[in-house]
């Protein structure tokens, strides 16, 4: 029985965590499927999100879920802004050459952060309606901080996937990233397809850091984690939105197992090793399409 409970509370942790990754991956996913570009300041889109809201709570006293609104209005203008100003001018430029892009825009925002009063390098942490509170079956016990990322991340992504199944607007973008040539002459806005994108990105960065940070608090490294969310794209497929999100809950749940029944050190690497396992056998990941080109 003690090994049911802790194998039943190290998976719940561990989906807890996988969605946050699948968010995170899945704001790669759009932004790849609509530019063919990778963004790499994902990771500090989550962070500057969590220092947002660390912000909000804590400094202007908002209640958490008026700031988890804020945050994701606040982190959308961010990436409506850096589309806006840094991106759209490089229309046309190498894909390499706005992966670079990005890659700046990533030590930027570090590099600010660092640079606020009340932010900078320090580790911070704030309390959520669900700190501190446990569900308790017999002798499991469940922290109602995971239960809750898990049911917010999972009515995210919901809403998420029924705007662009079900609105004008997301079926725009979806014809966008399957042929952008097309949608032209379909009438569609490319370039404001674009900044949604990323404004939509942008926001689910924002809303992972607010959920990460209850569980590793808020600090300026907190963006490494979209080095964890890239092999959870990947293993996804790279075009896949539900294969990101499938993606980030196979990632976490990986490191949560190797966390507590492998040796030091496995955690690290176990998803690394399922990635190389996966792509060795399909190497366009578990829900990807092969495209093939003629030269």
């Amino acid at each position: 029985m003690q090994f049911f409970n802790e194998f039943t509370q190290t998976i719940i942790n561990g989906v807890a965590i996988g969605c946050i990754y699948g968010m995170v991956a899945l704001g790669f996913v759009l932004i790849y499927k609509s530019t063919e570009v990778i963004n790499f300041a994902q990771g500090e889109l989550l962070m500057l999100g969590a220092f947002i809201a660390y912000s909000l709570i804590t400094m202007l006293h908002f209640p958490y879920w008026l700031a988890l609104i804020t945050t994701i209005l606040a982190m959308g203008i961010v990436g409506a802004l850096l589309e806006r100003v840094v991106l759209r001018p490089l229309v046309g430029e190498p894909a390499y050459a706005i992966v670079i892009v990005t890659i700046g825009i990533s030590y930027f925002i570090k590099s600010v952060v660092s640079m606020i009063p009340g932010w900078g390098t320090d580790t911070y942490g704030f309390k959520t309606p669900f700190t501190d509170k446990y569900v308790r079956s017999g002798e499991l016990v469940v922290s109602w901080e995971y239960i809750s990322i898990i049911a917010i991340a999972l009515l995210l992504i919901a809403a998420v996937f029924l705007f662009f199944r079900y609105s004008r607007m997301g079926t725009a973008m979806r014809a966008t990233s399957q042929n952008q040539l097309a949608a032209v002459y379909m009438g569609i806005s490319v370039t404001r397809v674009f900044s949604l994108t990323w404004t939509i990105a942008a926001a689910l960065g924002g809303i992972g850091g607010i959920l990460l940070a209850p569980i590793t608090f808020v600090h300026m490294n907190m963006g490494f984690i979209g080095l964890k969310a890239v092999p959870a794209a990947v293993l996804g497929g790279f075009t896949s939105p539900p294969g990101a999100i499938v993606g980030g809950l196979i990632i976490g749940i990986t490191e949560s197992l190797a966390g507590v029944y492998l040796p030091d050190g496995w955690k690290d690497i176990a998803a690394w090793i399922i990635l190389i396992g996966v792509l060795i056998i399909r190497p366009q990941g578990l829900f990807g399409i092969q495209e093939k080109k003629k030269v």
